[in-house]
């Protein structure tokens, strides 16, 4: 059976009625295109949706107009109308190789930036599948962070 799929929802804290969402088994819509599709990019709300349905994650506003997901209390996603803000690499030398692939739809954080965070743009320059897999791997590195026993019940790391 599919893993589900946690629809987003109104801001919380984890434990209140956001987490009684209901859940649904059916994948994104979006994704890598068919033989002889044109990419249609990603937009902010279903990368919102796609963040706040990994387990134990959940939004929250710590500063005024600007939504984050969270796990645990630590920030895996910046979630934006039309960009993502991603930990993208354990070091900015890492970080910089999204700033060399995609000079025109990756930057750099403001203020966070150095510890390896980067934007991206949801306008199809990255393929949709990219944006997918440095998402998860954000909340990778933030979840193996995290103490055990605030981690989602049946975490394991993901071999990269």
């Amino acid at each position: 059976m599919p893993e589900p799929y946690r629809r987003a929802g109104r801001r919380g804290t984890p434990g209140d009625a956001a987490d009684e969402l209901p859940l649904t088994t059916d994948p994104p819509t979006w994704g890598r295109p068919a033989a002889g599709e044109r990419l249609t990019a990603v937009d902010g709300e279903e990368m919102r949706e796609y963040c706040l349905a990994k387990p134990g994650a959940w939004v929250d506003q710590p500063w005024e107009g600007d939504d984050v997901a969270k796990v645990g209390k630590k920030i895996f996603a910046f979630l934006g109308d039309s960009t993502v803000g991603v930990k993208a690499g354990a070091t900015r030398e890492e970080a910089d190789e999204w700033l060399a692939r995609y000079p025109d739809a990756a930057s750099t954080m403001p203020y966070i930036g150095r510890q390896g965070w980067n934007t991206l743009r949801l306008d199809g320059q990255i393929p949709d599948d990219e944006i997918v897999e440095a998402v998860d791997a954000s909340y990778d590195m933030v979840v193996a962070r995290l103490p055990t026993k605030d981690r989602p019940t049946g975490w394991r790391p993901v071999e990269r």
